[in-house]
């Protein structure tokens, strides 16, 4: 089935029979290329994932390009940015307006304006979240492992009684679940490193005690007599054998993480007033709060997102200028405040944070210049309302992705885009392989490590040939 003729059924399809398929399969073989054995020292433990789901238009917030007030009767093609830009601590590096918290503390961070989505065909977010995701392109025969997973499995805890693996901010009972649900796994590594779920992180302490009217010990019983039905059932029940023993370990640490001390980070009431102040800006910035508290007790992989929700949030096909606007109010100042509470407390130089996107947006251009794809969304030649004024379609030429701590530069400008549309990258691209390879590089991890699954071998990067840009290293 050619790409161009996908849509979510077709997803769907081909991530449920992944699913079978790898519940199915024995044991993942580790399977590393000679290149592997050689040691790469980290330059961080944690990694936090700040998600923007839904396709942040670039040129609307961390390059901005010539700005164009909104009037009725004003041309799309003229439009490029729909807020000026502003300055940053760092000289040759602006902002646009509404990041003012940011871009204060872009002294400690790297950015990379020259991110390209690979082309997919017809655009679904879903599909370049998986992609994004994962390193892979969907169809896949094999459920391929969330980042998360892979660097859970690969490293392990920090601290063995919390999860290597949580998860922010990301519902699944509305718009695209299933497809969405399809890579927030570990895939075939099993379920023990799969993400531990905190939908609203307003209720984060309920998510680490038994359900509501449920005694300790009652919990603590009804776990145990599953588990003992669990470990009895015939192989193949409840999948592989691999599988069975991987839900057991799962079940055993999330049990393990209800009687911690540890699972006080999960309660935000704990935090003083005046800095939860700052962070509640909304669920995500509640969210970069329980990150950074979660990081404080040795989280391994964290990520929160400001949710993706077909047309909403950075989904925005209209009234984007209005929406983004209200957008950064709510990732300015969590965002810089996250920043500067790890470098206070020491562990900034040791935690990676990564804000991203799956695509930008341009007015005109669906996919790229070059290859372009069927419009989606109807953007009038003229403006006649404020609703048109905006990012509208999916770009995928040219987007930004921000780095702070675990190793990379500070104040540190990579690649450079066109000022006048097509705003592509033209310089220093950096693809979803060498952007992965460079995380995972960051935490230790080789991009040909790997195992055997379905007696073929399968890499954190795509065939293991992702290429850290070492440029981004301090």
């Amino acid at each position: 089935m050619r790409p161009s003729t996908w849509n979510r059924r077709d997803f769907l399809k081909t991530a449920g029979a992944a699913a079978l398929s790898t519940l199915a399969a024995g044991y993942p073989r580790e399977a590393r290329a000679e290149e592997d054995t050689e040691r790469i020292i980290p330059t961080a433990d944690t990694m936090i994932v700040l998600w923007m789901g839904g396709g942040m238009a670039s040129t609307e917030t961390f390059d901005p390009k010539r700005y164009t007030a909104y009037e009725p009767g004003l041309a799309a093609d003229a439009v490029l940015s729909t807020f000026p830009s502003i300055d940053t601590v760092v000289d040759n590096i602006k902002f646009s307006e509404g990041l003012s918290k940011i871009g204060q503390v872009m002294d400690r961070g790297t950015l990379i304006r020259t991110y390209q989505a690979a082309d997919l065909g017809f655009i679904l977010h879903s599909r370049h979240q998986y992609h994004w995701h994962t390193g892979y392109e969907p169809p896949l025969s094999v459920a391929a492992p969330h980042l998360g997973a892979w660097i859970a499995k690969t490293l392990g805890p920090n601290n063995p009684d919390v999860p290597a693996f949580i998860d922010i901010g990301q519902r699944f009972d509305q718009g695209e679940a299933e497809e969405l649900k399809a890579f927030h796994t570990a895939g075939f590594l099993g379920n023990e490193f799969g993400p531990f779920f905190v939908p609203n992180p307003e209720e984060a302490q309920a998510s680490v005690q038994p359900p509501a009217g449920m005694t300790e010990s009652r919990f603590v019983n009804r776990n145990q007599l599953y588990k003992s039905l669990l470990a009895q059932s015939p192989t193949g029940e409840f999948g592989s054998e691999y599988q069975k023993e991987s839900m057991l370990r799962s079940m055993d640490s999330a049990h393990r993480l209800l009687t911690s001390p540890a699972a006080k980070a999960f309660d935000l009431s704990l935090e003083p007033k005046e800095i939860y102040d700052i962070y509640n800006t909304g669920r995500f910035g509640l969210g970069c709060l329980l990150a950074r508290r979660l990081c404080e007790v040795g989280a391994r992989f964290i990520e929160v997102t400001s949710e993706y929700i077909p047309f909403k949030y950075w989904d925005t096909h209209e009234d984007g200028h209005t929406r983004t606007a209200d957008l950064k109010t709510m990732i300015d100042a969590p965002v810089a405040q996250l920043v500067l509470d790890l470098e206070e407390r020491g562990l900034l130089d040791r935690t990676l944070i990564v804000l991203a996107s799956e695509f930008s947006r341009d007015m005109l251009t669906e996919g790229k210049p070059e290859n372009t794809v069927k419009n989606q969304v109807e953007v009038p030649a003229v403006m006649t309302e404020l609703k048109h004024y905006g990012m509208h379609r999916h770009f995928t030429a040219a987007g930004s992705v921000l780095l702070f701590g675990g190793g990379m530069k500070r104040g540190y400008l990579h690649g450079l885009t066109a000022d006048e549309r097509p705003c592509k990258a033209i310089s220093n691209p950096v693809n979803t392989t060498d952007l992965h390879a460079t995380l995972f590089r960051a935490m230790g991890i080789a991009p040909n490590h790997g195992y055997e699954i379905e007696r073929r071998p399968f890499y954190v990067t795509k065939d293991g040939l992702g290429k850290p840009v070492m440029d981004l290293f301090a």
